[in-house]
């Protein structure tokens, strides 16, 4: 199973920008309602025609968002959101930081997800995670790998765009861990695209920032009570261009073209040899440049 070094010590020694305990409190009482509104109207759903059910999922996403006082900047938004009559199959997969980034990446675009079985026993969130078409790994038994790889490879058959985490857990956001082949089978068997994102949190002074960082044998519950108290948080996500089915039919090639164009939108440039292998830090200054460089870039399309 892929393993993670990141740990508390990753976190413990940022002390971010706070809020006080009055804002901490109002943001999980906001991010509550937002939880309870999506599970009264997740039966709904169903019921509502695709375009209104997309809008009103992203509408759910963004609420949570602002909850927690979280900004959202995306460069390249045109190549994630899906226009009607979108059929073919796409495999979006992202480096994996935080519970946060799926509620940012179904802010842009509502999708279904590939996501560890255990998911399943949240309290509130695992009814909504099931209803909206979950694929589930069980990570405990590599033997159900094979059944989970097929049903992938036939949501990617039947048009479905699917959330996949590159490294099969999370890392703290300055660090980061091979991509793991095994989803990339189920991309190519089902003829899918596949859309590298990267993502990055930033505070508000630009600084990069591991709080929001969900490693290790941390429970959700410290995790969302420190990202409630981060003042000035920001996600940035950057849509790369998407690697169309066909480009290589050998699942480790497409796991590395896509990790390597994640990290090149970070502005990262690495070996892809060893294993397991974390790229450097970027500067400040370095990644200043790369932001702008690629703002401007967003701006000219």
């Amino acid at each position: 199973m892929p393993t993670s070094p990141c740990g508390p010590d990753c976190v413990e020694g940022e002390n971010p920008p706070s809020v006080g305990r009055i804002r901490v409190v109002l943001r999980l009482a906001m991010a509550l309602l937002v939880l309870l509104a999506a599970g009264i109207a997740s039966p709904l759903l169903v019921l509502t025609p695709r375009r209104g059910r997309q809008a009103l999922v992203r509408a759910l996403f963004n609420s949570l968002l602002r909850a927690f006082g979280v900004r959202m900047v995306v460069h390249g938004r045109s190549r994630l959101v899906r226009r009607p009559g979108d059929q073919q199959g796409v495999m979006m997969v992202n480096n994996h930081i935080s519970w946060l980034d799926i509620v940012a990446l179904n802010a842009v675009q509502p999708m279904r997800a590939l996501a560890k079985s255990e998911l399943r026993s949240w309290p509130v969130l695992g009814g909504l995670i099931r209803r909206a078409g979950t694929v589930f790994v069980d990570r405990e038994n590599l033997r159900s790998l094979p059944g989970t790889v097929a049903e992938l490879a036939e949501a990617f058959r039947s048009g479905s765009m699917v959330n996949v985490a590159g490294e099969g857990t999370t890392w703290c956001g300055k660090a980061s861990g091979r991509y793991v082949p095994a989803p990339f089978q189920a991309a190519i068997d089902g003829g899918a695209a596949v859309l590298p994102v990267a993502l990055r949190y930033r505070l508000a002074n630009g600084r990069q920032t591991t709080a929001p960082a969900f490693i290790g044998t941390e429970s959700l519950i410290a995790s969302l009570m420190r990202v409630a108290r981060v003042r000035g948080l920001t996600v940035e996500m950057f849509v790369c261009p998407p690697i169309p089915p066909g480009k290589t039919d050998n699942r480790r090639e497409l796991a590395d073209l896509t990790e390597s164009a994640v990290l090149s939108a970070l502005g990262i440039t690495a070996a892809m040899g060893s294993r397991p292998w974390q790229p450097r830090i970027l500067e400040p200054d370095a990644e200043q440049v790369h932001i702008d460089r690629a703002r401007r870039a967003d701006s000219a399309a």
